[in-house]
């Protein structure tokens, strides 16, 4: 039920009119009972000084792109209103034709473009109005029987709206609507959502607060738990189940959802999800269509519901159903694009955004993690809107032909170009092992930095959690996340790859980077140093790899693995026979798997670094020591040596290979495989030959 946000001593603190608009804003977005992700508008009138200090009245309302929750000052636009005012005498306005007008009654040509429902507020003769897409409203809105269920609550004190798509006209059939009733105190708009309006700030959004608390209450006193989406078909398996189930076949759907552009995916099984997934009608109510036009961009018309009996050991046979859904799904999908294209318009990638599997809950896909969620956020919404609506009565929902014309509508599109070009490693996961370490730490932030999303795999979580912690604070929430993990332990490493395909739907990039070091004379080494080495830096490798190269199959878009091996993997290096045989099996290793994996659009390269001192929790060991002992000098000369031994007379740093890595990683290095790249500072030594 939603709750009045309003902390008075918060909102006395506002300069201005405008700074009122953003708290009441923020404070409307903020409860998604009470509007949509990225959905509704608001709208402030007020007298402003125009650059020639002119008195003049000024509507600022929430500019195009923008989300309620996070608005500030600078994501309204303002207008003036005596440029708007005219247009109300007009009968009819083209969508182009209104935008390239409001541009020119802007008061700053610095302000986002104005929302497309900037006349819905400016026709309105409040000086605050509010749109928003509250889950009760939208129930009632969506219900077959809506607008005589809305005389039972609201009495004569509301405007109802046929569906129209927002622009001129529906803003001018409200406004004529609201003038015609002098008792109105709300318009309902069909299919839509809820306009509110008041003297003040305060009294707008209490009136927001009050009208959506008088329809909960309404279909609340209707409700029937046991009739809940036509009552139980199936139960929820348990939470361990769903989740390992979950992790299974998420690389399978990320590859069959991934066949235009790669895609990140989420899931999701919280009880409302649940309670859906599970219901005897929810197959059918699923398909009738979205719960309201904004969702329409992130969700489509429709999810795919897979027609699945839960079941614990049936894995196998819900990845053949789930690889047959998609495909079917996305052929119905370029059916729906043929049926209703206009001239010029381009088809979306056809894939499902949200997919629904009984007894194990949601999985979202978005071009990142954050954009899946919101897929996931707003299928919430229209769960609690078919909630409510089929209380009431029937779920109905807009025409095939209505929601086309929402998606594809250039006006909602023009959003889609506001985001920034997608960089070089966007939609990508990548795996990288030692993560809490120099070279794996600055691998993970040189890779965020384009784009990707990392997993940190390490023994030290602590510092691993350190790093994604610095990444998320900096690049987003999940950019990062960090998991324990011992690569000598199989089951660790299942585990940890578990975790990667729940979180982000399965990996793309390997970074098997994880390392220690030892250094004997060869007669004194012994075995258990010798098994040290291979464990972690044979056994440790094959098993990173191994499990990927599973995945990577499982997904079918290809990979890339980068393997950080060691000057010592084509040098004999002096006292460290362990040390330089297991490098040297990680090289050849490399070049086995790139021989396999090769049909498979998986390629596997390696880099060779030398020294890398900084940040390294292998130099700040006793390896420190023991190699300044094999070379005979004191260990805090190693540097200075080794930068005089390189033919460059440089110093190597963790940016560097990191910078290696990245260049195997990504599309310039796309036709090359089983490569080794030395960065050495140049070793004469160790040139491959």
């Amino acid at each position: 039920m939603v709750q009045s946000l309003w902390d008075k001593s918060k909102a006395d603190q506002a300069k201005d009119t405008l700074d009122e608009l953003v708290y009441r804003s923020n404070m409307i977005g903020t409860d998604r009972l009470v509007c949509n992700w990225g959905g509704g508008n608001t709208s402030s009138k007020t007298t402003v000084k125009d650059f020639r200090g002119r008195d003049v009245e000024v509507m600022y309302v929430k500019g195009s792109g923008s989300d309620l929750a996070s608005m500030k000052a600078g994501n309204f636009t303002g207008l003036r209103m005596d440029d708007i005012k005219p247009l109300f005498e007009r009968d009819s306005m083209p969508d182009e034709e209104m935008v390239a007008y409001l541009a020119h009654c802007m008061i700053d040509a610095k302000h986002p473009r104005a929302s497309i429902e900037t006349l819905l507020h400016a026709f309105l003769p409040f000086k605050h109005v509010d749109h928003t897409h509250p889950d009760a409203i939208i129930s009632l809105c969506c219900a077959d029987n809506g607008i005589k269920l809305a005389k039972e609550i609201f009495g004569d004190r509301f405007v109802w709206v046929p569906y129209v798509r927002p622009g001129f006209t529906l803003s001018k059939m409200i406004a004529e609507g609201v003038l015609a009733n002098p008792n109105a105190e709300l318009v309902l708009m069909e299919k839509h959502g809820l306009v509110t309006w008041g003297d003040t700030s305060e009294e707008c959004y209490a009136q927001t607060i009050k009208i959506i608390s008088e329809a909960e209450a309404f279909i609340e006193a209707k409700f029937e738990q046991e009739q809940l989406f036509g009552g139980v078909k199936h139960n929820p398996l348990p939470a361990e189940v769903r989740r390992r189930i979950a992790a299974e076949v998420m690389p399978t759907i990320r590859g069959a959802v991934s066949d235009v552009k790669k895609m990140i995916l989420s899931f999701d099984d919280e009880d409302d999800v649940l309670a859906f997934v599970g219901g005897k009608k929810s197959s059918e109510l699923s398909q009738v269509g979205a719960a309201c036009p904004d969702h329409l961009v992130h969700t489509k018309m429709v999810p795919l519901f897979i027609d699945w009996t839960p079941d614990a050991d049936d894995i196998e046979g819900l990845k053949a159903k789930l690889i047959e859904g998609i495909s079917s799904y996305k052929k119905q999908y370029e059916d729906y694009f043929n049926r209703n294209k206009h001239e010029g318009d381009v088809m979306f990638e056809a894939a499902p955004r949200v997919i629904l599997i009984p007894g194990v809950g949601m999985v979202n896909s978005g071009k990142s993690w954050s954009n899946s969620k919101v897929s996931g956020a707003l299928y919430h919404r229209a769960i609690a809107v078919m909630r409510g609506a089929t209380a009431l009565g029937d779920f109905v929902s807009l025409s095939e032909n209505e929601s086309y014309n929402v998606e594809y509508w250039p006006l909602e599109l023009y959003k889609l170009t506001l985001a920034p070009k997608e960089a070089e490693f966007s939609r990508q996961i990548a795996f990288i092992t030692g993560g809490a370490g120099g070279i794996g730490s600055e691998t993970a932030r040189r890779l965020v930095s384009e784009g990707a999303h990392v997993v940190l795999a390490d023994l030290n979580l602590e510092g691993a959690e350190k790093v994604a912690g610095d990444i998320n604070e900096k690049y987003g929430e999940n950019r990062a996340i960090a998991v324990k993990m011992d690569v000598t332990d199989e089951d660790a490493v299942y585990a940890a790859y578990q975790a990667s395909s729940i979180l982000y739907g399965g990996v793309d990039i390997i970074v098997n980077n994880a390392g220690l070091a030892t250094s004997s004379p060869f007669e004194e080494t012994s075995l258990k140093e010798w098994n040290l080495n291979m464990n972690v830096l044979g056994t440790g490798y094959f098993l990173v790899a191994r499990e990927a190269f599973k995945i990577m199959r499982q997904q079918s878009i290809g990979g890339s693995m980068v393997f950080v091996g060691s000057k010592n993997s084509v040098y004999a290096g002096k006292n460290a026979s362990a040390y330089s045989s297991a490098k040297a099996l990680e090289a050849h290793l490399a070049r086995c798997i790139a021989s396999e994996g090769g049909q498979y659009g998986i390629r596997v390269n390696t880099v060779l670094p030398d020294a890398i001192l900084q940040g390294s929790a292998i130099w700040n060991s006793n390896w420190r020591n023991e190699r300044a002992a094999a070379y005979g000098i004191e260990p805090d000369e190693l540097e200075e040596y080794y930068r005089k031994r390189t033919t460059l007379l440089v110093n190597i740093y963790p940016r560097d290979i990191a910078e290696g890595i990245a260049f195997f990683a990504s599309s310039r290095s796309e036709k090359t495989t089983g490569c080794m790249l030395t960065i050495d500072g140049g070793v004469p030594a160790a040139f491959t030959r």
